[in-house]
């Protein structure tokens, strides 16, 4: 018996006034294709799901193949595992920093290790306090600057295969894919 592995599918550019965008079209899609408890997660484009492909490369094509398919737009599709999450929490990159009304912790996403290493982009309003292979964490300094800010100058090194989300965020993720399988009320 295979056990199903739980996933968070970050979907970049989701608009949800669009309503091609909307949860329930976004998760529609998901069970489509035959993933199992497809929950979204807020409504920027987090979609939770199980499923017992391993292949995360050969999930995120096949969901990005849908989008223009079935909802009429295309958005870069970048998938973890929770494993993956649990995992880069236990690194603290933050060490031990915290959200306040001057900081905003950011983690963007790659969708494939960079070829060789690229420059962080540097700012005067933010710190990259942690590098991986395909996560960059980032403090933002309110103060002084915004998180789109930054999300340009990561788009400009990075290319547009990436999205970004608050290190809170990640962090009520996890909570919810590690909790209970049982229904929850769609957001």
């Amino acid at each position: 018996m295979t056990t199903a592995t739980k996933y968070i599918a970050f979907l970049r550019g989701i608009a949800p006034m669009n309503p091609a965008m909307q949860n329930a079209k976004l998760r529609g899609v998901f069970e489509d294709l035959g993933f199992e408890h497809v929950q979204s997660f807020i409504s920027s484009g987090n979609i939770m799901f199980e499923s017992d492909r391993t292949d995360v490369a050969a999930l995120e094509a096949e969901l990005e193949a849908a989008w223009p398919e079935q909802l009429g737009f295309t958005s870069t599709t970048i998938i973890r595992g929770l494993n993956e999450l649990t995992d880069l929490v236990a690194k603290d990159p933050f060490n031990g920093a915290v959200y306040s009304q001057k900081t905003s912790l950011n983690v963007t996403f790659l969708k494939h290790k960079p070829a060789e290493a690229i420059a962080q982009p540097t700012g005067q309003f933010y710190t990259v306090p942690a590098v991986y292979d395909r996560e960059i964490c980032v403090n933002i300094d309110l103060t002084t600057g915004k998180t789109p800010d930054y999300m340009i100058k990561t788009e400009r090194a990075y290319g547009k295969q990436i999205t970004t989300r608050s290190w809170n965020t990640v962090l009520r993720i996890i909570k919810k894919l590690e909790s209970e399988r049982t229904p929850l009320f769609h957001i």
